[in-house]
Parts: structure tokens; C-alpha cells; sequence
């Protein structure tokens, strides 16, 4: 694939920003201010905690409901940088004491059989993704959080998974297709504890930040999934979904291979566009760059914060990598919430598309957040 030439670095455009339940009025964000030495930002009602592991668009319904939980560092007299974007060193991430992953190897793996994809977005989404992970200009911003240098790749060849995919998928159907990928073979020679599979949702299929209504913990696992369960936020009673501005999540399971468990990171994303997802690009081309958006931001999270879902099932701030406690978020999440709280929310000026460094045309991408800029960057 020939990726796009690029003239100004900008390819998205704003949605709705003000979309709400329906039946309901636009409602103003109202995040409550976090005490000075708050560890983390969002605990369910029972003090269990519940960092922030998914992609929201900016005031829907879904971020409105993480809001009313999250507590966040004040924003609105920050100074403003030339780009427009606020100056914010108290939303900076911390280090918890959790693992990160320095060299990074993905595998992009596309649900519900032939039927339900084109080829040709398949192949745009790996060329892109493969060229976004792996440019030095981009991945400057993550080597920030590195002592050493850190790598990106994917591992060909991507492949359609045969099979129904329900209409809604949940969090037990991302883990149980994860781990079965992964006794498959689907991660070859690769280090299991430096990978994660991509887990890509056809046209029209509805991602739940929740569990399937069938769905039964295995023996000995009710108390950590007990903890899971009160940790979901809801809309409207609702468990979130993508048709309330969820674009994907990161997470992890552990899978007995030989007698030994092993722990097998995933990322789980639909396919953006109308109601369902964040539908930030659009044209002919629009929802497979919001794929790649999406995907970008849930691996630069999953290598910066993998164990989250430990953190959760645990209740274990240790557990947890990169996180910012004054911003209530990840590094994909941080500049989400800059826009959202600007007085003129553009989710494009974070989701957009920007030239690669080797000047091979652009790629559709999310900015990241900087800790050296205090702010969302391109490149350091």
C-alpha cells in the first residue's frame, strides 16, 4: 500500500462532541478535583481502584460517565503553547512500580472471516499501523518513559479469524479469543510478556466494557472478578459500549500453557464510523484510519501500562506503569482530555493524520502525551 501524501499534517475532523443519551440534555463535564496526594484517579463506589484503561470520544456519554467518577488536576488557567495546546506539568504521568514493554512486537487480527472485511482495508490498516509503531519521529515520544531504547514491530503475516462474531463483544469474549489465539500459535516465537494481539471488531459489531451476561468466572477467580464487575462504569445503567463514544481497550488474561501460567496481553477496537466507535476521520478512507488511530493509541497504552487489568483484579496500585494521577489517565488518554476540556473541543487536533519521518506519505495516528512538553506531542 501507498500510504497518503500529506500537505498540512492534518486529516481528521471533529464529531459531535455533544452527543448524550437519548432523552438527555448536553451535560457539562464535571470531573472533581483531586486531592493533592490521590494515587489514582478513578476508584469504583467501594474504594476499589479503576484506572483508566479504554478510548473514549471526547463528552460522550461514556466519558461523561468516567467523569463523574475521576477526580483531575485544574486545568483551565494553564499557560498555552504556540500549537494551542495547554501546559499542564501537574497532568504529567507517574510510575506506579508496574512493567513496561521497551520492545514491542503486535500481531493484527481481524474477526469474524473473510465475509466480513475487504482486503483492502486489512492491507491499509497493516501498512499504516506498521509504519506508525516503527517511526523514530513518533515513537521519540515513548522512548521518553525508556531508560534504553525501545523497539516496535508487527509480526506478518495478519490474518482473518474464521468465525461468528456476536453483535455486541464483550471483555470475556476479547480474553477468550486472546487466549485462544495464543495456544493456537498466533504469536509464533515471540515473547508472550513483550506482545500483544490486536483484536479487530468487523463493521457494525458493538464493543462492551462489561461481561457478557452468560458469563461465569472459573473456580477460585469469583473474588478478583467480583472486584472487576463493581469497577465497570456505566451509562445510563448500561455497561459502556462503543455506541456511547468507546473505541477499543486494552487488557490482559492469563492462560495456562504446559502447567505454567502466562499472562497474554490483547487490544480489542471496533470499526469507527457513524454512531459506533470514535468516528473521527471520515471520506473513503475514514474508517480504516480511525481503526489505526485506535490501535495506536491502545498499543503505545499496553506497552506503557500492560498490567492494568492486574491493577483491577487486584486492587493493586503496583501493578500499574505509566499513569497520570492529576490527569486521571493513560498516555493515549491525556490528550483527549486536554481537547475535551478546551473552551472549543476538536478531537482532530489529536486524532490526525501526520507525515512520516522517512517522508514515505502519512499515517492516520493519535497524538501521545509528553511529560518533556507537559502537553500532547508529535515528537520531542
Amino acid at each position: 500500500m501507498d500510504l497518503p501524501e500529506v500537505v498540512d499534517g492534518l486529516g481528521g475532523r471533529s464529531p459531535d462532541v455533544e452527543s448524550v443519551p437519548s432523552g438527555s440534555k448536553p451535560e457539562k463535564m464535571s470531573a472533581r478535583k483531586c486531592p493533592e496526594r490521590e494515587p489514582v484517579a478513578i476508584h469504583s463506589e467501594n474504594g476499589e481502584i479503576r484506572p483508566l484503561n479504554v478510548v473514549m470520544s471526547p463528552k460522550s456519554p461514556v466519558a461523561q460517565a468516567y467523569a463523574r467518577r475521576a477526580c483531575e488536576a485544574e486545568a483551565s488557567t494553564a499557560p498555552v503553547m504556540s500549537d494551542g495546546f495547554r501546559v499542564l506539568p501537574k497532568w504529567d504521568l507517574v510510575h506506579f512500580g508496574g512493567k513496561t514493554i521497551a520492545d514491542l512486537v503486535f500481531v493484527n487480527r481481524y474477526v469474524g472471516g473473510e465475509g466480513a472485511w475487504d482486503r483492502r482495508d486489512i492491507q491499509n490498516i497493516d501498512a499504516a499501523l506498521a509504519a506508525a509503531m516503527s517511526d523514530s519521529r513518533l515513537q521519540s515520544v515513548i522512548a521518553q518513559y525508556y531508560p534504553s531504547p525501545i523497539t516496535s514491530r508487527m509480526l506478518e503475516p495478519s490474518r482473518v479469524v474464521p468465525g461468528y462474531v456476536p453483535p455486541r463483544f464483550f471483555k470475556d469474549d476479547a480474553e477468550e479469543l486472546a487466549s485462544r489465539l495464543f495456544l493456537g500459535g498466533d504469536l509464533d516465537e515471540s515473547d508472550p510478556e513483550q506482545s500483544v494481539i490486536n483484536l479487530m471488531l468487523p463493521r457494525g459489531v458493538v464493543l462492551v466494557d462489561g461481561f457478557s451476561p452468560s458469563f461465569r468466572p472459573p473456580p477460585g477467580m469469583e473474588e478478583e472478578n467480583g472486584r472487576r464487575r463493581r469497577a465497570l462504569i456505566k451509562v445510563d445503567d448500561d455497561e459502556s459500549d462503543s455506541t456511547h463514544g468507546l473505541g477499543g481497550y486494552h487488557g490482559s488474561v492469563h492462560v495456562n500453557r504446559n502447567g505454567q501460567d502466562v499472562t497474554v496481553y490483547y487490544a480489542v477496537g471496533v470499526f469507527s464510523e457513524g454512531d459506533n466507535g470514535i468516528a473521527v476521520f471520515d471520506g473513503a478512507n475514514g474508517a480504516w484510519q480511525n481503526v489505526v488511530a485506535t490501535f495506536y493509541h491502545e498499543l503505545n497504552e499496553a506497552r506503557t501500562d500492560p498490567d492494568v487489568e492486574d491493577a483491577i483484579r487486584l486492587n493493586d496500585v503496583s501493578k500499574i506503569g505509566w499513569y497520570s494521577p492529576g490527569g486521571n489517565g493513560e498516555i493515549g488518554d491525556l490528550p483527549i482530555k486536554e481537547v475535551e476540556s478546551a473552551p472549543r473541543p476538536d478531537i482532530g487536533r489529536v486524532f490526525t493524520t501526520v507525515p512520516l519521518e522517512q517522508g514515505s506519505g502519512g499515517v492516520p495516528i493519535q497524538l501521545m502525551w509528553s511529560n518533556k512538553a507537559h502537553a500532547p506531542a508529535l515528537s520531542l
